[in-house]
């Protein structure tokens, strides 16, 4: 196809969706196109055939990328402000994205500290909440200076700014929680007891508590970040289930526990078909409320 027809079939308006680690996205070629230097940029003003993207079994571009982070990338194309949570904890790894895609306004409003809650997204220094308790700085490294020359099919990426480092010091509750039994040997045999069987370990607060405290341990799919500031969710829980490895990281956090509760032994009401016997009559739910001044 030549320039001339690939620039008259482009239409800004035209919706295109993607699956960008295995989150989909929906938005406007004029919006992906806005940033013609980047890699999207490049990319989609080329014709469909010519795009260096696979498709997924719905048609939808695949891109290998972190799903969840592309929302703040998509947010910056569109309205060229970064506007992140408060106390948002991934700067790092936005960072790394902002540059395998080869924005460099976004890279350059990671590396100034922008995007914070109530800076209205400008290029201008700023320091959060999480960075005055805490001391944090902006420090730089001989790697972070050099370019990176990843990309897609050819199409280069941006280079490296600084790296944020310090984490926060709020005060603030999380309660942890957990449903467990103890899982029995074959016909009931306690001499193949196996403690404390449990299927989950539930984290409840403030959300930006709940990351800083647990980082990558924490799985939020059953509550997907809104970028509402200071929310607060019932609905975390963690990738394990050790409930000391949770306790360690929380008293390593600064948290002391301040109060636990728990549900007698055989709670469940009346046992359902199929359930084992043994193992209902110990089923027991127990909460612990842990504090930072």
């Amino acid at each position: 196809m030549s320039d001339a027809s690939s620039a008259v079939t482009f239409d800004p308006s035209a919706v295109v969706e993607l699956n960008v680690g295995g989150v989909v996205y929906a938005t406007t070629l004029g919006t992906l196109t806005s940033d013609p230097d980047s890699l999207l940029g490049r990319a989609f003003r080329r014709p469909a055939a010519d795009r260096p993207f696979v498709r997924d079994a719905k048609g939808r571009y695949f891109v290998d990328r972190d799903g969840v982070l592309f929302r703040f990338v998509v947010d910056y194309l569109r309205s060229r402000r970064l506007v992140l949570p408060e106390c948002f904890r991934e700067r790092d790894r936005l960072r790394e994205e902002a540059e395998f895609y080869g924005i460099s306004g976004l890279v350059r409003c990671i590396r100034l500290g922008c995007g914070r809650h109530g800076d209205g997204g400008s290029e201008q220094p700023a320091r959060s909440l999480c960075q005055t308790l805490s001391g944090g700085a902006v420090v730089r490294d001989a790697a972070e200076e050099s370019s990176s020359s990843s990309g897609i099919n050819g199409i280069a990426t941006g280079t490296a700014p600084p790296r944020r480092v310090g984490g926060g010091g709020d005060p603030g509750y999380i309660l942890v929680g957990y449903r467990g039994t103890f899982a029995f040997g074959r016909d009931g045999c306690q001499a193949d007891v196996k403690f404390r069987k449990m299927w989950r370990i539930l984290v409840c607060g403030r959300v930006a508590l709940c990351r800083e405290v647990f980082k990558d341990t924490l799985n939020e799919s059953r509550d997907v970040d809104r970028g509402t500031t200071d929310r607060y969710t019932s609905r975390f829980f963690l990738k394990h289930t050790f409930l000391e490895q949770a306790f360690d990281m929380l008293q390593e956090a600064g948290f002391r526990m301040t109060a636990s509760c728990g549900s007698g032994t055989n709670s469940a009401g009346e046992m359902k078909p199929g359930m084992d016997s043994e193992e209902n009559k110990w089923n027991h739910y127990n909460e612990f409320v842990f504090c930072r001044p």
